[in-house]
This record gives structure tokens, sequence and C-alpha cells, in this order.
């Protein structure tokens, strides 16, 4: 695999010569270095808005800006100040390499040294550059582009506007001109792009230079009669000798001046008072934008605090709800359960009144009729020896005492219910206690022998003890449950199957049927209050439920699955108890 290798350095050159270009080009390439030209520092500045070089190198001497102007508006503007600036001048010119290095160049290179020093000096300013820094112009965000200052001159003498025209031209600044203060004002007002700075001729022109300067102060106060956003610009008057008159200074500046320029100074002079001007509006602006940015990124920064904390107070609010939601649905359950055990309870008081009552209708009568039947069979074992020889008369007697033992086996069997109905309400009984299991099972198949009938076989299968300590509800009413949904779950013929197991542990009764089973994603919801797949009303939903409950009281679980038989199978699994562990429970 071959190792990824480094981009190539990208170099910016500013020659207006094309010879040297040409020269500095051929050297770089030649070192492994991508090149492009500007021929000029216009030019350079309009190329810096687009992809950022890697490195400038400019020369002092350019049409136009020089090159010391242009390594101040790279430092000053803070998408460009990171790009290191080299810059070339003559070896016999004194005093460019300090003027060069305060204007913000990182390094200074004769062109009579040679280019292999130039090369070594541009090898060292690339060490240890950091990743790319080529930005295109529409990733620039909101850094402020680079561009020439833009100049408005006000002066009614032709051939003073031609001089200063050409002198700030030659500068590298973009110039305008205005004869008057009404040309200026519509200039300033009419014109979409931002003004820099506007000279004004305060002495010895046709007009009232102070006003103008007033009025211009008062227009970018926002005071002025063009509304809207006030523009921002420097004014520089122009007017006195060199140094001029301390009366002249103070006049200027209470007329809203920044600066007074002599008219008597050079161009040289001149020109270095301007572009300190020009500068000093171009860094007021960078100011405002990195105000206006630092600005944002609180509002920004303030906008994100709120943000997060609305959607903290909503993920609270959405938690305080979920909490709600499930503390309401579990009171729903406990009340949906608590109105099943009262509808339970309700059924069982008044079963439970009424198995009392035929009990205690039907015993009365039977006592009757069974203490009459004896005194019956007392009075026929009289007659027999009275009957021996009359055979039709014996034959009579025999009859009647052959229906008295059948009518003693038919009260035997009314007995026997009402002793199995008041065992299976359990009346006189509460609390845990030991149950004969068989007998309990028993009893739920007699009181449901006419849904039984003939149809359905019922096979047994008792391998447990006989013997259960638990309540009598777990057997009355859990296995008469669903014994009674296998009853009419199956149509026609069918089979249950009930069966005991224990061991060290548990107690476990299953009831298994031939019917249709219970679809595997009901098996969840059939102890659900309330809910049944019986028509409407062949049930009510609750006789599950209930058992679940019952079984849950007794620390057990019920289940269903699906039976060798084809049907359901209930699986009913408790705790071993001693009647001790019950008491204490």
């Amino acid at each position: 695999m071959s190792a990824t290798t480094e981009p190539a350095a990208r170099i910016l050159v500013v020659e207006d010569s094309d010879t040297q270009a040409l020269q500095v080009r051929r050297l770089l390439e030649g070192g492994g270095f991508e090149v492009a030209r500007a021929a000029s520092a216009e030019a350079a500045l309009e190329a810096l808005n687009g992809a950022l070089p890697d490195l400038i190198i400019a020369d002092y001497h350019l049409p136009g800006m020089n090159g010391d102007e242009l390594s101040r508006q790279v430092k000053l503007n803070t998408r460009t100040r990171r790009v290191p600036v080299l810059m070339l001048t003559e070896g016999r010119e004194q005093g460019l390499e300090r003027q060069g290095l305060e204007s913000g160049a990182d390094a200074y290179v004769p062109k009579s040294a040679g280019l292999d020093l130039l090369l070594l000096r541009v090898r060292a300013l690339l060490r240890g550059r950091p990743a790319p820094a080529g930005e295109a112009a529409g990733e620039a965000g909101a850094f402020t582009a680079l561009r020439r200052a833009r100049l408005l001159v006000v002066d009614d003498s032709a051939t003073s506007r031609l001089w200063l025209a050409r002198l700030l031209s030659d500068s590298g600044y973009a110039v305008e001109m205005a004869a008057g203060p009404a040309e200026a004002l519509a200039a300033i007002g009419g014109s979409e792009a931002a003004w820099d700075c506007v000279l004004v001729r305060v002495m010895g022109a046709g007009f009232d230079g102070f006003e103008l300067c007033r009025r211009l102060a008062a227009l970018r106060s926002g005071t002025g009669p063009s509304g809207g956003e006030a523009p921002f610009f420097q004014i520089a008057a122009i007017g006195g000798d060199d140094p001029p008159p301390r009366a002249l200074l103070a006049e200027a500046f209470e007329a809203g001046a920044d600066d007074l320029l002599p008219a008597t100074a050079g161009a040289d002079v001149l020109g270095v008072r301007i572009r300190a001007i020009a500068r000093r509006k171009l860094l007021q602006d960078e100011n405002r934008r990195l105000e206006a940015e630092t600005r944002q990124h609180a509002l920004e920064v303030a906008r994100a605090r709120a943000e997060a904390a609305a959607a903290a107070a909503r993920a609270s609010l959405a938690e305080a709800l979920a909490q709600a939601n499930a503390e309401l649905a579990a009171k729903n359950r406990q009340i949906v359960e608590a109105q099943a055990q009262l509808v339970q309870a309700a059924k069982l008081a008044s079963l439970g009144e009424l198995v009392a009552g035929i009990a205690h209708e039907i015993n009365n009568p039977l006592a009757f009729i069974l203490a009459h039947q004896g005194t019956a069979e007392r009075l026929l074992g009289r007659l027999e020896p009275a009957v021996q020889d009359r055979p039709e008369a014996a034959a009579t007697l025999g009859k009647c005492r052959e229906r008295i033992r059948s009518t003693t086996l038919g009260l035997q069997r009314i007995q026997d219910l009402v002793l199995k109905l008041r065992r299976f309400s359990r009346l006189d009984d509460g609390g845990f206690q030991d149950v004969d299991v068989p007998e309990a099972v028993e009893t739920v198949l007699t009181l449901l022998g006419n849904k039984i009938g003939d149809r359905i076989t019922v096979t047994r299968d008792y391998r447990a003890g006989r013997l259960l300590h638990c309540s009598p509800a777990l057997l009355n009413q859990v296995v008469m449950n669903i014994i009674g949904n296998s009853l009419d779950a199956i149509e026609g013929a069918g089979t249950i199957a009930i069966a005991t197991r224990s061991d060290a542990d548990r107690y476990v009764i299953e009831i298994a049927d031939s019917g249709p089973g219970v679809p595997a994603e009901l098996r969840e919801r059939v102890f659900e209050p309330f809910f049944t797949t019986k028509p409407v009303g062949a049930g009510t939903g609750l006789g599950l439920s209930i058992a679940y409950s019952v079984v849950r009281s007794h620390e057990g679980t019920i289940a269903v699955d699906q039976a060798p038989l084809g049907g359901a199978r209930f699986t009913i699994a408790v705790p071993l108890r001693r009647p001790q562990e019950s008491t204490a429970a």
C-alpha cells in the first residue's frame, strides 16, 4: 500500500513584471508547488476572495497599491490573516525591509539574494503548515471579502480633482469625483456600495466645505434625510498648510471631519495619510463585523441553551406524563380487578345464600321423609307374619318394600347432593385448610353433571397426594371455572383430562380438553378482566380473571398452552404449604 502524499502547497505570486513572474513560477513549480499569478495588488485582493493560497509572494513595488499595503489588507482580514506573506524588494533600497515587516509581512527577501534563497525561505514559511487553507468564496461564511478601498473626492477644481484621481488610482484605490455638495450627497445616497472615505476640500473651494462635512457627519450618524440604516465612512478635510493651523484643525474636527490633510503636502505625504485613513475604515468595518458575529454567536448560544432547556423540560414533562400514565394504567387495572372481585364476591354471596336456602328447604322435608320412611319400613315389617298365608298380599307387600328401598336410594342421592353443595360453597369455612383434592374435583364434576352428560368423557389421573393445604376457593372456583370453560368450548362429544402431580415444592393441577384451544396471540389476554371470546350474553369474561387472582393469592402460577388432546391445557402450580406457614402468612 502506498503512503498518502501531502497535497502540493499553493502559492500566489503578485508581480507586475512578466519576466520576474516567469522566473519565480519556474522556480516554485520545479520545487513541487502550485503557482498562481496576479499582476497587481488589486487583482490579488480579488483572487483572495476565492480559494486561499498557502503562501503569498508579493513584490514591494507594484502599480497602484504597493506590496506593504497589500500585506496590511491581508492581515486586517480575519479570513486571510493566517496566510503568510513573503515580501520581495530591491537590495539597494534602504529601509524597505523594516517598512515591509511593519506592514505585517512574515519575511523579506531581496531579489539580489538569488532564487535559491527564495526557495529556502518559502519552504521555511510552509514548514508545519496546517491542513489546506484554501476556501471557496461561497464557503467564506461571515468573513468580510477583501476589496479595494472606495474613495469619493469632493472638489470644484477640475485640475485638483484630476491630480487627486491620478494619485489615488495609482495607489490602488477605487476613486469617484464630485464637483460639489449636491453631487456628493447624491452619490452617497444613490450608491449601493459602501464608501470608505469622503475627501472634502474645505478651503479655496466655491462651496462651504465645513458645512458639507457637517451634513456628511449627520448623514452617517443616522440623522440625515436618507432614512434607513446610516452609512458609515471616514471624512477627511483637505486644506491649509503643513502643519495646519490649530484653529483650522479645531474647526475641521468640530465640523465632523476625522482628519485634516494639508493641501500643500507632497504626493508621498498625502498618499501615506490617505492610506492610514482608508486602513482605519477597513479595520473599523472588520471590528463591526466581528462585534456582529459575537452578538450573533451569543444569540445562537442563548437560543441553543433555551432550546436545550425546552427540550429538557419537554423530556421531563414527557417522563412525568409517562409515569402518570403508567400510574393511571396501574390504578385502572386495580379498579378493574376490584370490580371483578366485587362482582365475584357478589356472585359468591348470592350463591352462598342460594345454597343455604336450598339446603335448608331441602333438608327439612328430606328429614321428614327419611323419618317417615323408616316408620313405613318398620310397619311393613310387622305385616309380614300376617300375610304369609296369603300369596297375593305377600307379593303386594314385597313390592311396597322394594319401592321404599328405591325411595331410600333417591333420598340418599338428594342428601349427598345437598352435602356437596354445602362443601362447594364452604359457607362455614374460611382461610387456608387441608382440602381433599380428588373429593373437591369430584364435587365440581357432580355439580356440572348436567353439562357433562353423556357427551363428555372425563379422565382422572390423581398422582399427587390427596390433601393440599390451601383455600377451598382454589378448587371450588378455579377448577370449576376452567372445567366450565372447557365444557362450553367443546362442541359435541369430547374429552376432559384432569391430572395432579407434586414434587418437593409444588402441587400441580392440569386440566386439558379436546376443544379448539386458545390461539397463541390470545393466551396472554385470557386472564384479563372482562376479556372473553364467547358471544355477547354468554359470558362475563371474569372466570379466568378470578382464577388468576385466586392462584396469585396462593403465590402460585397459572398458564395456558396447547394440550396433547388438541385443545387448551391449563396448568395450576401452587407452593406446598404447611399449616403453620399459612397461619403466618
